[in-house]
């Protein structure tokens, strides 16, 4: 496939779980090479848009085009070679939990590959060895640190060299250091394997170390973007409660709701 400059590029975004609305109208690129961070509040969307990115969702308006393609238009072999240029972080891990870390690792090199097993070998070493965790090989999940489960997925999100990777929620429940450690490794990874990626997270501190360019999510739309330094010095009102984790702003404490004497059959 010919290089394009956007490994991503949505255009008017619209998305629904049945009646609950989570996207009206959203539109963003993410070019070739950098790391982009999508940030918002929990419930904003952030998870959903990988998604559909991944095309495990559809929209119900507008298009998602990864590396030239809209996905959402490839039939099942296409979509299934596309997704071969995807790495993906999930939230919790996602490890299998009756497999060894090298197994997790080495699992799809044997089920979408036609490699041999010594060659499966030295791979398998060679991504672990990237996050530090060569010697963490023969270890099962559950002897695994919240922070080493991060990296051992992250090793996996990078088997198959993809393209583009997706992180979700990757600094959720690690402590400082742990944080620090994924966070540069995010950095690290992306810059020596020249690959692109995404990393959705509600941790801005975390987030604006390792991050290029910040899309904010809100109210079903971007509501704001910019690259790291801009955001750190924006006087956006979002942008400064979010960072700043302000109680009060645009961002209310209440999910929508009927008045409260209504819901307690008060007279209003």
């Amino acid at each position: 496939m010919p290089a394009v400059d956007n490994i991503v590029e949505i255009r008017d975004l619209a998305f629904s779980y049945g009646a609950h609305e989570i996207f009206k109208s959203v539109s963003l690129t993410i070019p070739r090479g950098k790391v982009v961070g999508i940030m918002g509040a929990s419930g904003s969307g952030k998870s959903t848009l990988l998604r559909l990115i991944g095309a495990q969702l559809r929209p119900s308006r507008g298009s998602v085009r990864v590396l030239g393609e809209n996905i959402h238009e490839l039939d099942r072999n296409d979509l299934y070679r596309m997704r071969r240029k995807m790495g993906m972080q999930f939230q919790q891990g996602g490890l299998f939990t009756d497999l060894s870390v090298f197994e997790n690792i080495a699992f799809q090199m044997r089920e979408k590959t036609d490699l041999p097993e010594d060659m499966i070998n030295d791979l398998v070493l060679m991504k672990l060895n990237a996050v530090g965790l060569r010697g963490a090989a023969k270890l099962m999940p559950s002897e695994c640190s919240g922070g080493m489960a991060r990296r051992v997925g992250l090793a996996r999100a990078i088997a198959l060299d993809p393209d583009l990777i997706m992180y979700d929620e990757p600094f959720a429940g690690l402590d400082p250091i742990s944080c620090n450690v994924v966070g540069k490794l995010i950095r690290r990874l992306n810059d020596a394997l020249g690959v692109t990626s995404v990393v959705v997270s509600y941790d801005a501190q975390e987030s604006l170390r390792c991050i290029d360019y910040v899309y904010f999510l809100a109210d079903g739309k971007v509501v704001a973007q910019g690259s790291t330094e801009d955001v750190k010095k924006s006087e956006d009102p979002f942008v400064r409660q979010f960072i700043g984790g302000l109680p009060d702003g645009p961002v209310p404490f209440h999910y929508r709701q009927n008045a409260y004497a209504a819901d307690l059959d008060l007279p209003a």
